[in-house]
């Protein structure tokens, strides 16, 4: 974003905003077959969290991007859930992208998870861009499985010690 850009830009939280208009921004950014993607499976019959969730107004105060985060858990094989943090959508309308809006979603809602008790934060996306800002890995993930078709790279995790996490298991929804 440039200079003017970035101060016209404001983050709320995302339970401001009407859902109708969250859904027709992430229409826009991903296509109506976005729900059959394989993180909607992951998060299956949960409901996104408001405290790390946010949306993004222009200058003109249009809507123009949405972050969710969601509660899941990778399941052991021993049948333990490991409660975890899903980050994403991170969603820019089409004609926004590239100007700092999804970094600005994506610092903020980062930011507010709480340092005390930090759930580890898991998302599907790129590593060199998501570990450069943020310290995603897709080191631990390996032996990590998903309810549907993914770039094995391209599962990431953001954890203070990733000598915590389960070497195996299916991530899924936490629904406890």
């Amino acid at each position: 974003m440039t200079e003017t850009q970035s101060q016209a830009a404001t983050i709320i939280p995302l339970d401001n905003v009407d859902p109708a208009l969250v859904e027709a921004l992430l229409d826009a950014a991903f296509e109506p077959e976005r729900h059959t993607r394989t993180a909607y499976k992951v998060r299956e019959g949960t409901d996104w969290l408001p405290a790390l969730s946010f949306a993004a107004l222009d200058a003109q105060e249009m809507l123009v991007g949405t972050i969710q985060c969601w509660p899941v858990a990778l399941g052991t094989p021993q049948g333990r859930p490991f409660p975890m943090i899903m980050v994403g959508p991170v969603a820019v309308l089409p004609g926004h992208q590239g100007m700092g809006y999804g970094q600005a979603l994506m610092s903020t809602s980062m930011a507010s998870i709480d340092d005390r008790a930090p759930l580890p934060q898991v998302m599907i996306g790129d590593p060199e861009y998501y570990g450069r800002f943020w310290g995603f890995s897709n080191e631990g993930t390996e032996g990590w499985d998903l309810p549907g078709p993914f770039e094995l790279r391209r599962l990431l995790v953001r954890c203070a010690n990733i000598a915590v996490l389960p070497e195996k298991g299916m991530l899924g929804p936490w629904l406890r």
